[in-house]
């Protein structure tokens, strides 16, 4: 699989326990239970009903086991393929029970996989190779290793996981320090003795705080809610004086907006909507009778 861990599966893993027992509760699916016989074996087949980027199929397999180890799961593609709407992309073949069980929980995962992926890929097709497009931190919780692996599968960069793994100098960080460009050389160095194997990033929201953190050298500033023209700005005096310090843009960032924050020379953009607004991609489970044949297709 692309670029699946062993943190991606823990994470999937604990989050699958979690969702099936919101689902079976102490008795598990009585309706399937009643209704249809436990030697009764069919197929089912993941078909998108909307063009999109496919991430979560790793996941999809995990509930599978979870839930009967004998139910075979076959993907046609790997996760971070694109697909096309009415195509066919996953096969499912088991004991019917099973496959009933799984469903509402796998395509749970898959479709707000593949929204992630799949809005990640609008913005990295519209910066064009200008800049990284990056995640934050605003992910649903107990979700964020598994939603920073679907931005990966659209093609995005991860920021840091967590407040444990790079220093970022907020405003609220400035401001309890008094603010102003002081404040700004200040933090730079704390952060700089405090943690010293971490990159240092400092957030800015206008030329003379960057400025001051320019003097001080940090590995990345971030420009916070500036315009298009005062970003040009900054990325001119970044390349004059400092020209190692990553420049990163965050706030105001939309696909209408994301072009021209890339044309400035940004070399990353920080985008919260990847996580926090992404729809979940419209995907279907069909179920059909005999044996399951998915058809293979080129990987993409």
């Amino acid at each position: 699989m692309v670029d699946w861990t062993e943190a991606e599966a823990t994470a999937a893993r604990r989050l699958i326990d979690l969702a099936l027992a919101e689902d079976f509760g102490s008795s598990g699916d009585v309706t399937s239970q009643a209704t249809i016989p436990i030697d009764n074996f069919g197929q089912a087949t993941f078909i998108a009903r909307k063009p999109g980027v496919v991430a979560g199929l790793p996941v999809v397999s995990l509930v599978c086991a979870a839930i009967d180890p004998s139910l075979r799961f076959a993907p046609a593609v790997v996760d971070g393929s694109t697909v096309a709407a009415g195509e066919s992309f996953a096969g499912l073949h088991g004991r019917m029970r099973s496959i009933l069980a799984a469903e509402r929980t796998a395509l749970n995962f898959l479709q707000r996989l593949s929204g992630i992926a799949t809005l990640t890929r609008r913005y990295v097709e519209a910066v064009a190779g200008r800049s990284q497009v990056l995640d934050t931190r605003k992910t649903t919780p107990g979700w964020r290793v598994l939603e920073k692996y679907a931005v990966r599968m659209g093609g995005g960069h991860n920021h840091r996981m967590g407040l444990f793994d790079g220093v970022l100098i907020k405003d609220n960080h400035l401001a309890a320090l008094g603010g102003g460009a002081g404040a700004v050389r200040a933090a730079i160095a704390a952060a700089r003795t405090h943690s010293p194997g971490l990159p240092v990033e400092v957030e800015v929201d206008s030329e003379e705080l960057l400025a001051a953190a320019l003097e001080s050298r940090p590995d990345i500033v971030l420009l916070d809610n500036m315009s298009v023209e005062t970003m040009h700005r900054c990325v001119e005096r970044r390349n004059a004086n400092a020209p190692n310090v990553l420049l990163e843009a965050s706030g105001g960032v939309n696909l209408d907006t994301v072009g021209a924050i890339a044309a400035t020379g940004a070399d990353r953009i920080s985008v919260g909507a990847l996580t926090h607004s992404a729809p979940a991609l419209d995907i279907a489970l069909h179920y059909e009778s005999g044996k399951m044949d998915m058809p293979p297709r080129s990987q993409s």
